[in-house]
């Protein structure tokens, strides 16, 4: 039994019970109010030494930019070496001058390839037996026009591809992908077919890509006049452009691999000369072979 008197939870009888006071804070330092965070969080950081954080910072500074200035420099050694040797692998400065082209240029080149019947010199200008920068001669080879033509020409087959209901990015990848294995393929053959028939020329690989690349703007006006005016537009003119992108070859073809009878004035006589003749002419009639080839597809 409980004892008479006694309160809940064993208080002893007779004292009332009292509440426990916090104990009371150090009042705060002169200048710093109560409720700094400083304060709030750890009152003894703000006696605590800054030195050695001080110290760190500033040799941290002269480490950060001694490595800067060490980065740099490593940075600039590495692309000298590479300015040096990058010539090795990529001629840079011979794609320099396939691209000195400007608007005129451009302009004048297309109507070249597109009406080669009214052009009547077809010699490449020299200056100190240098050939002149493509934008000073129109006879000149670029690779302006066929890069951009290819592009122009991937472009206008997926516009042809997506009229038709037939896009997707795998076809467009195929037929861009095809047209440079056949640009690959065509170049590679005729390297080997000039060296097989011993030609002195000085026709150097990017001027034969430069060459079979400019098929690619009858190429683009064919599919253009399919699209517009179905396959009678489309057979018509690059029925057209494969002429004039022949006549093109041979005009320009015949005097760089036929130089040394030009040069010397002898008539085109004799088995090596005529098998000059027949690979200029061979040359010259794959181009429209490899449009009909690559474009025909595309038109229904």
């Amino acid at each position: 039994m409980e004892r008479a008197g006694a309160t809940p939870g064993g208080a002893a009888p007779g004292r009332m019970p009292t509440k426990r006071r916090p104990p009371a804070s150090s009042p705060a330092p002169l200048g710093i109010s109560a409720s700094s965070p400083a304060l709030r969080t750890d009152p003894q950081r703000l006696f605590e030494d800054t030195s050695a954080s001080a110290s760190s910072a500033f040799l941290s500074e002269p480490v950060s930019s001694f490595a800067a200035a060490y980065g740099s420099s490593l940075a600039s050694q590495g692309k000298e070496i590479v300015g040096r040797n990058i010539d090795r692998f990529v001629p840079v400065t011979k794609l320099k001058y396939y691209f000195a082209v400007d608007t005129v240029y451009v302009g004048r080149k297309l109507g070249l390839l597109l009406f080669p019947f009214l052009h009547q010199d077809w010699q490449v200008q020299y200056q100190q037996d240098t050939p002149v920068a493509p934008r000073f001669d129109v006879n000149a080879p670029d690779l302006y026009i066929p890069v951009m033509a290819f592009i122009t020409y991937i472009l206008v087959a997926g516009l042809a591809l997506g009229t038709q209901n037939r896009f997707s990015p795998d076809l467009l990848g195929l037929q861009a992908s095809s047209a440079l294995a056949w640009l690959i393929v065509e170049v590679i053959a005729i390297l080997l077919s000039l060296y097989l028939v011993t030609v002195n020329t000085d026709l150097s690989t990017i001027d034969l890509v430069a060459f079979s690349g400019y098929k690619y703007v009858g190429m683009i006006v064919g599919l253009l006049a399919g699209l517009l005016f179905g396959k009678t537009g489309y057979y018509l003119l690059l029925s057209w452009c494969c002429v004039t992108i022949f006549v093109f070859m041979i005009r320009t073809l015949r005097l760089k691999i036929l130089s040394e009878a030009a040069a010397e004035g002898v008539l085109v006589r004799g088995a090596k000369n005529q098998l000059r003749m027949y690979l200029t002419m061979a040359v010259a009639g794959l181009q429209p072979l490899i449009m009909y080839w690559l474009t025909f597809h595309l038109i229904y």
